[in-house]
């Protein structure tokens, strides 16, 4: 089979036969159907999250083909969601409703799954590979749903969607008549903003650089938009919001400096939500003032989702035209070209490429 590899910092993935190794008796083997190109890829790609030799992608959906002999979660034949986070349903995470932190997270990422023409065995970005044409994956990292929706919209849920939808109404809890702010609407921002939609939010102020994002913006309900070249984006929330701040704001790109910006763009007693991941070895200085004014700071870990309960929520809101996920894929491309995927996202020219 096919599958894309990341083999050195910085450089163009390599697309190249490779030879699934045998699946232990708890796995499954998932044949591909779509997988979305997300910023976490090039996160891993550009060493933010140093993964080594990785098959890359951790945003997909597909087929059953094959179950091990202890396989009870799914049958030949399932559609699946691959979850990037394990959910065992066992450890002390799971069973306080926190599967999003389950203990079983590195042990899954860190299995050999394909070997190299050469006879190096690579591992799964996040357990799972999506850029490929199949995959061997725990059954605790796949999910089983039953719809109609289009592969690239369900590839979505396995990531931009329930982390960006899941940061609103489970880790915020945004309330209805608040304002929100936005600070990076690529796509995990894009469902940021349809999450607080849903949540009944009044004012949802999506900042961003990129014209064509902002516009997207706008059409997935957003109600203001600041573009950060033209205006100071912490003055520009605070004159949308009275000069207070935003209820929530929350930082979906993943630098020290855009997270003090949503600090101190949250109102006195406000919420900062920390969505986008930082190069690993980060610090960032938080005023002492945003302290003393009962600021909540929060991270985010995959939007605080239980995916087997969430992914089939998000399927309901899809499917009921209150998530409107079609919007954000933008183009769809074949496996071959994922390294145009990939440039097209760093050059802000998608929200979401979708790989099918």
């Amino acid at each position: 089979m096919k599958a894309a590899i990341c083999l050195e910092q910085d450089q163009p993935l390599s697309v190249e036969e490779v030879t699934p190794l045998d699946p232990g008796p708890t796995d499954v083997i998932v044949r591909i159907t779509a997988s979305g190109v997300c910023h976490s890829d090039l996160s891993v790609i550009n060493g933010t999250l140093p993964a080594g030799k990785v098959v890359l992608g951790h945003e997909g959906t597909g087929v059953v083909e094959k179950v091990g002999a202890d396989v009870s979660r799914v049958q030949v034949g399932d559609r699946v969601i691959g979850s990037f986070i394990p959910a065992c349903g066992v450890c002390w995470y799971c069973l306080h409703d926190q599967s999003n932190l389950c203990a079983e997270t590195y042990s899954v990422m860190f299995v050999p799954r394909v070997r190299r023409e050469n006879g190096e065995d690579i591992q799964a970005m996040t357990g799972l590979g999506t850029f490929a044409e199949m995959m061997t994956v725990s059954q605790h990292s796949v999910v089983k749903v039953e719809s109609d929706l289009p592969d690239e919209q369900l590839a979505l849920i396995g990531c931009g969607v329930t982390t960006g939808v899941g940061a609103a109404l489970n880790t915020a809890r945004v309330e209805p008549g608040s304002i929100v702010a936005v600070i990076g609407c690529g796509g995990v921002g894009q469902a940021v903003i349809q999450g607080a939609r849903i949540a009944g939010a009044a004012r949802i102020i999506a900042i961003d650089p990129v014209a064509m994002k902002r516009d997207a913006a706008l059409q997935l309900g957003a109600t203001d938009v600041v573009d950060p070249g033209d205006a100071d984006p912490i003055e520009a929330v605070r004159a949308l919001s009275g000069g207070r701040g935003a209820d929530y704001a929350f930082e979906v790109i993943g630098t020290a400096g855009t997270i003090r910006q949503a600090v101190e763009t949250a109102r006195p007693g406000g919420t900062a939500v920390m969505v986008g991941v930082p190069k690993l070895g980060t610090d960032v200085p938080i005023p002492s003032m945003s302290v003393l004014e009962e600021k909540t700071i929060r991270g985010c870990v995959y939007g605080s989702a239980r995916v087997r309960r969430d992914f089939p929520r998000m399927i309901s809101l899809i499917e009921q035209g209150k998530l409107d996920v079609g919007s954000m894929v933008t183009r769809t491309m074949h496996l071959h070209e994922v390294n145009d995927a990939i440039k097209a996202m760093q050059d802000g020219e998608v929200i979401r490429s979708v790989l099918v």
